[in-house]
């Protein structure tokens, strides 16, 4: 199947990141979102990340102006009918993205590919919320996603052998590079990082460490990036949250697994990270 356009639903941090990179590739692209005050500030902050590029050289004028003829943005979901790849992108919460699944498949083609990009949700439970559970699978890109290369190409039980296909050439057209999994709790990325943060967290707790110390010690003597409050920050405090709790119930309570009550407290204080100016550390911009 050729994917020359493609839905985003939800345009927060994830989907407006994935409608850049996507029209970056040459893609026609249809944004949705709830209401036109949202769909709007979002469009506004792709093209403010596009200007930057512009005046740092790495994007024309017209290389730009090109990009943002072939973003559309909308408030109706019925209009994504005529996609041929739509990605869902918002709330990590599995009742809004079964939702979203079945109202999708009520207003797309049959042909159309229906993706999620959950971080850990069971693809096989949102896909069997359709009648074309052969033609869902996960797309899960990472923040932020114009600067991740990696995305996880997930499998659910029913999912075609050549929607999976697909779905690798559109990551690789999109200049990223795609790894192909089973539909199990956390994938991969996200099962491989959960001892990361957890462990972080138990030693924060116990007082043996502050945090900032903790992201100071990992940088330097384990040469990441960032340590794991500063991702927790970046990534969301809530969706990272979610996540845990997610790939705790999948393994069935597994104590590895466990989430920290102090992340929880943090998400419900309302310090989410940076999206909110607040979480482990404050954010003036």
């Amino acid at each position: 199947m050729s994917i020359t356009t493609v839905g985003v639903v939800g345009s927060g941090t994830m989907g407006a990141g994935i409608a850049q990179v996507v029209a970056q590739s040459g893609f026609h692209v249809l944004l949705f979102d709830m209401n036109e005050e949202i769909v709007s500030r979002s469009l506004s902050g792709i093209m403010g990340r596009l200007e930057r590029l512009v005046e740092k050289g790495k994007l024309s004028k017209n290389e730009l102006e090109e990009i943002r003829k072939r973003i559309q943005t909308s408030t109706h979901l019925c209009e994504l009918k005529s996609c041929h790849l739509v990605i869902e992108a918002a709330s990590e919460k599995i009742g809004i993205k079964k939702e979203i699944f079945q109202k999708l498949d009520e207003h797309c083609s049959a042909e159309t590919i229906l993706v999620t990009n959950t971080s850990s949700f069971s693809i096989t439970e949102i896909a069997s919320i359709t009648r074309r559970p052969e033609r869902v699978a996960g797309m899960h890109f990472f923040n932020p996603v114009p600067l991740m290369p990696l995305v996880e190409v997930i499998r659910g039980v029913e999912t075609a052998d050549e929607i999976i296909e697909n779905l690798v050439q559109f990551a690789s057209g999109l200049q990223k590079v795609p790894v192909t999994c089973e539909d199990t709790p956390g994938f991969i990325v996200n099962r491989v990082a959960r001892p990361y943060y957890n462990e972080a967290l138990k030693i924060y707790g116990e007082r043996l460490a502050a945090f900032d110390q903790i992201d100071r010690i990992m940088k330097k003597a384990g040469k990441f990036k960032m340590g794991p409050f500063e991702l927790q920050d970046l990534i969301g405090i809530d969706i990272n949250f979610s996540t845990t709790e997610s790939v705790y119930q999948g393994f069935f309570g597994e104590g590895r697994f466990r989430p920290h009550f102090y992340q929880q407290r943090m998400m419900q204080s309302g310090k989410l990270g940076r999206k909110v100016g607040a979480g482990y550390y404050h954010y003036e911009n």
